[in-house]
């Protein structure tokens, strides 16, 4: 048995990759019960982070690899909205410690564990029909194993307009039209298409006018859900928010 119990302990040791936690799915796979997995915190072989979930003692988590277990908790979950733009490379301010912005299918709160370490917000959003529930146009983020799921570039500029007003402010979303000249214009016809928010319909075609961006000529326009011939109108921070046709 000490035989058996050695074995397993150096098959969770070699499969525990830097700065991911592990959850106790994981560890059960690798034959690791949650009576071991107890024994193994005791033994200062594990630290436990919460109900299932693990990591190496003392060591410091990572950002890109932790986001891949949240990802295995909550459906849906993607790095979105400003947070993907800037990945991207589209920025209009270097944050000190910006906040991630992650969206999911589902109202949810993120765990303790991961707030403590990483400044985030999660927001549950549904602006898209997305088939099957799964999010359009996201992609895991470079290579490998441990790289998380992030909007493409299009979806990020969209969720982002869905959220002026809210978390956003207009003269925000103004000066980051500057940088998304280069958005793929088949791409977001698509998801402009399956966008359910006529507010992120109309700003999106109103803020690429305003920036004349490329794209906005090869959007077949009259073809988009940008509701009825009336304003759109809105109440925010700033002021009255009014969106035309």
């Amino acid at each position: 048995m000490a035989t058996l119990n050695t074995s397993k302990l150096n098959t969770m040791l070699s499969s525990l990759r830097p700065g991911r936690p592990v959850l106790a799915r994981e560890l059960a796979a690798l034959g690791v019960t949650k009576h071991l997995a107890v024994h193994y915190v005791r033994a200062g072989w594990l630290e436990r982070l919460a109900r299932g979930v693990y990591r190496r003692p003392g060591e410091a988590l990572a950002v890109h690899p932790t986001l891949t277990v949240l990802e295995a908790l909550y459906d849906g979950l993607h790095v979105g909205g400003l947070t993907a733009l800037d990945w991207h490379g589209v920025r209009h301010y270097v944050s000190a410690r910006p906040t991630l912005q992650l969206y999911g299918a589902h109202s949810a709160q993120l765990p303790s564990w991961f707030t403590e370490r990483f400044a985030a917000e999660y927001h549950r959003k549904r602006i898209f029909d997305d088939v099957d529930g799964a999010p359009a146009q996201v992609h895991r983020f470079g290579e490998g194993t441990d790289t998380p799921i992030v909007s493409d570039p299009e979806r990020a500029w969209l969720e982002l307009l869905s959220d002026v007003g809210v978390r956003h402010t207009l003269a925000e979303a103004r000066e980051l039209a500057e940088g998304v000249y280069t958005l793929r214009s088949a791409v977001l016809t698509e998801l402009l298409r399956r966008c359910t928010s006529v507010k992120t319909v109309r700003l999106c075609l109103q803020l690429g006018r305003e920036a004349q961006s490329p794209w906005l000529t090869k959007l077949p326009v009259h073809e988009l859900p940008t509701g009825s011939n009336s304003p759109w109108v809105a109440n925010t921070s700033e002021g009255l928010l009014v969106l035309q046709p």
